[in-house]
């Protein structure tokens, strides 16, 4: 595929649109999509991010600086998952609640605002990623997906994020934090709270590809390949073990099968047990805590 051109493409099909408000999260797909509709119309595009306890403090300060960089006019806007009896029982359609909730609320933001058109950030790798029920409430909305529209996978969205200049160009994937909470087990606004500190204290130590899975107050840590070696640190596993307890977890694993998407989704097997090492016998510590 030729970039460039499919980017230009998507930047002339967006100019037929009287105005656009991007549903953006602050992660590379909305910020492509939000970059290539202010150049297509300027300060008739404008990006909204919806505030909600699913989503973490620190992803609301970047989906800010992101949209700075953009030069985009930025929203924000709140809303509670939690008011949806449907999305708090998590059944394996959890994620079609919340998309049409957060999608519903971009709706009526636009209205407000005299803008038709939503967009998103769906790609087009997205359908073919296991089972992905929020898809379904963008096609119900309408939003429009510019993006998947032109056939631009997950790659391409990179690469156009890197020629725009964006600092996400090569973030990894951010899932909601309700994602972290198995299918069936109840989602609340203490287990969503837990999880929010228990991994901003692994982004604190430097881990950049993971997630804390949270097993009904067990605490299930998944890392990326290249970051094993460090989680196994004797130093480390003391300290975790030790704030997370600080924070609401009773017990903390180490998931030796590394971070995979969907873990505890319905489409997946959730792991093995046997594959999970309790780290809270490990002693020794030279990691530091951070502030609530």
């Amino acid at each position: 595929m030729d970039i460039e051109a499919t980017r230009d493409d998507a930047i002339e099909d967006l100019r037929r649109f009287d105005g656009v408000l991007v549903a953006f999260s602050g992660g590379v797909d909305s910020a492509v999509v939000a970059a290539l509709a202010e150049a297509a119309l300027g300060d008739r595009a404008v990006a909204c991010t919806a505030k909600s306890e699913t989503l973490p403090a620190a992803e609301l300060e970047d989906a800010a600086r992101v949209a700075e960089e953009i030069g985009i006019r930025h929203e924000v806007v709140s809303f509670s998952e939690l008011d949806s009896e449907a999305f708090v029982a998590n059944d394996d359609e959890r994620c079609y609640h919340c998309r049409s909730m957060r999608l519903g609320k971009m709706f009526e933001t636009a209205r407000e605002l005299g803008i038709e058109t939503v967009c998103d950030g769906t790609n087009a790798s997205d359908p073919g990623e296991g089972h992905r029920p929020g898809l379904r409430a963008v096609e119900e909305l309408d939003a429009y997906s510019p993006l998947l529209e032109h056939g631009i996978e997950k790659e391409g969205v990179r690469a156009i994020a890197r020629e725009y200049g964006l600092s996400v160009a090569d973030k990894p994937s951010m899932a909601c934090l309700s994602s972290r909470i198995p299918t069936g087990l109840e989602v609340t606004e203490s287990r969503l709270s837990r999880i929010e500190k228990a991994e901003t204290l692994l982004r604190t130590w430097g881990f950049e590809q993971f997630r804390v899975r949270d097993h009904d107050g067990l605490a299930r840590i998944e890392v990326g390949a290249d970051e094993l070696e460090q989680a196994l640190d004797p130093e480390f596993a003391a300290a975790v073990c030790r704030h997370l307890s600080d924070v609401g977890f009773d017990h903390v694993t180490l998931d030796l099968e590394g971070y995979r998407t969907g873990s505890v989704s319905p489409a997946s097997d959730g792991g093995s047990d046997e594959s999970a090492v309790d780290v809270e016998t490990v002693l020794g510590t030279e990691y530091p805590t951070v502030d609530d």
